[in-house]
């Protein structure tokens, strides 16, 4: 499995989301110091769940980054995150 892979089930798993979307930026990152040039350690997640209503960005952040912390341990170098819940979703695209 992929890290892409992994981080797409793990993050449907924790959070049921209604939007996912796992970019894989690693192509980015070539050659540069922290990149272990597996062309799996740089990503960008956006996930908009329920699970994030009433919860700070920071807290949202916090548990994304719980969830993937076997992934972040090692595998992945560099991870965004965009947690939104429904509500901010639908203001972001009004």
């Amino acid at each position: 499995m992929t890290v892409e892979q992994s981080i797409r089930e793990k993050l449907n798993a924790a959070f049921s989301p209604e939007a996912l979307q796992v970019v894989n930026e690693s192509h980015k990152h070539a050659g540069h110091a922290g990149s272990p040039g597996t062309g799996e350690s740089h990503f960008a997640v956006r996930v908009v769940s329920g699970a994030f209503a009433g919860k700070s960005r920071l807290e949202r952040h916090r548990m994304v980054n719980n969830v993937l912390a076997d992934e972040l341990a090692g595998k992945i170098h560099a991870l965004a995150v965009t947690a939104l819940s429904s509500a901010d979703a639908e203001k972001k695209s009004a």
